[in-house]
């Protein structure tokens, strides 16, 4: 009797279609006519030729594509070759690499041919900090030149301050819009700057944008709140969900029942307890990466797997991953132009398959696109007054005091209210800002300065009198 042959043709296409590979059971149901000793030698000489892949051990083993070197890791070059202000169609998808088409197929198909699945557990185990990286160090290299901002060696979250008035429009906006949410940015504008409410609106709407603005500047207005604890992601939370949950109960609180997902056949962990431990494994080993950007992309990839409150989680994730950039004055990622639909594959990919390619696809276009939104933002800055900002709280403290206690504005009056901090060498330039601020100042700052305006007319007048002849 004649065995059948078993050609590299025949199971190296069948393997590569499928994103989660095949495992030898899978194998030996698409070849019966095979001994499964035979199979297993042909699949251990195609490992050998590095036609295929050997992931795993034992029964769970599965054979894979190979990656081709050159697409291993998404390229920001055409990013940059587009022009800031460039119009994007919201409903054309990300540029994708080979994996990413191949999870894009996967969970474009009915339901019915996707096999169900639960939270794996050994997804997030697999993953080792500043080890394990789902962001190549290449790609990393390229994401931060992109992101540097003019203010990289100034305190934490300077940028994040001095950018704030367009980040709390684009990422509430952006965000939002990802949840379906139809403000346009116009009217998101207008609610944030104005409190005007876009005629048509439902209230759900309008909330979910208010709650995006109280949860930024939640973050911004504090640095030390920027922080990757399980105590910041659950206010988040509460900020995001104020009003918007079925239960007010689980505003700001992790989740206590089982849920599911629409559209997708994955099940997250129903286990209250086990969501709690979970939890807050996956904010200790996020604090752990050094890199922001793998950082940024991990809390992405793992609080939405997670599912750790009953509903607003993707919209916790995004500002998130926020955090590492605030910290690092980096570029924030504000998902402007982020087509929904590659967003929501991307997140399927990682329900359903554990792979992470196409998600890692839409998170290098949306930084990329991000970058570019605030390059005029960037170039309408300046550079900033790095002086200042090192003694911005001395500063304030010193015209402060001067004002109330109706000091001229003189070097000896200033140089009596020297600062211990200010260090000796800096001295000099310090009294210099101290008398710029106070023939700068009007009442219109005295809010800034802790101050009443009555206090600043005072010492107006009298600064006035005492400069008469």
């Amino acid at each position: 009797m004649n065995m059948p042959i078993l050609a590299s043709t025949d199971v190296v296409p069948l393997i590569a279609q499928s994103p989660l590979g095949l495992g030898m059971d899978a194998l030996c149901e698409a070849f019966p006519l095979v001994p499964r000793r035979t199979l297993q030698r042909r699949m251990a000489a195609l490992v050998q030729s590095q036609h295929l892949v050997l992931e795993g051990k034992g029964r769970g083993a599965r054979y894979v594509a190979p990656v081709p070197k050159a697409e291993a890791a998404p390229h920001i070059a055409p990013l940059l070759a587009r022009e800031p202000g460039t119009d994007y169609p919201t409903d054309t998808y990300v540029p994708t690499s080979p994996l990413g088409e191949a999870i894009k197929a996967y969970v474009r198909q009915p339901r019915h041919l996707r096999k169900p699945v639960g939270y794996q557990q050994a997804f997030l185990e697999a993953y080792v900090p500043n080890v394990t990286a789902y962001l190549p160090p290449e790609l990393r290299a390229q994401l931060h030149t992109l992101g540097q901002s003019p203010a990289a060696q100034t305190p934490a979250g300077t940028f994040a301050k001095d950018i704030l008035n367009r980040l709390l429009i684009d990422l509430s906006w952006a965000s939002s819009r990802l949840e379906g949410n139809t403000y346009s940015r116009l009217d998101t504008e207008r609610l944030i700057a104005q409190g005007q409410v876009a005629e048509g609106k439902d209230a759900v709407e309008t909330q979910m944008i208010l709650n995006h603005k109280e949860a930024i500047e939640y973050l911004v207005h504090d640095p030390e709140r920027a922080s990757l604890t399980p105590e910041t992601v659950i206010a988040l939370h509460a900020f995001l969900s104020n009003g918007l949950m079925a239960d007010p109960m689980a505003e700001g609180r992790l989740r206590q029942r089982a849920v599911g997902i629409g559209g997708s056949v994955y099940l997250p962990l129903a286990s209250p307890q086990g969501i709690q431990d979970i939890f807050g494994f996956v904010l200790e080993m996020a604090a752990e990466i050094a890199d922001p950007f793998e950082q940024a992309f991990f809390l992405m990839v793992h609080l939405p797997y997670l599912q750790p409150f009953e509903d607003v989680n993707k919209r916790v994730s995004r500002l998130a991953a926020n955090i590492p950039f605030i910290r690092h004055n980096l570029c924030p990622l504000s998902f402007i132009d982020v087509p929904q639909q590659a967003y929501v594959d991307g997140m399927l990919g990682v329900y359903e398959l554990n792979q992470v390619e196409l998600l890692r696809d839409v998170f290098v276009w949306a930084y990329g696109r991000s970058c570019q939104q605030y390059v005029a933002v960037q170039q309408n800055m300046g550079k900033p007054d790095v002086f200042r900002m090192r003694y911005r709280r001395e500063l304030g403290a010193v015209v402060a005091a001067m004002v109330r206690a109706m000091e001229p504005a003189t070097e000896e009056a200033a140089l009596r209210r020297m600062p211990l901090e200010v260090a000796q060498a800096d001295r000099a330039g310090f009294i210099a800002l101290v008398l710029a601020e106070l023939k700068a100042l009007h009442p219109g700052k005295a809010v800034r300065l802790g101050l009443r305006p009555l206090e600043v007319e005072a010492w107006l007048r009298s600064s006035r009198i005492a400069a008469e002849p």
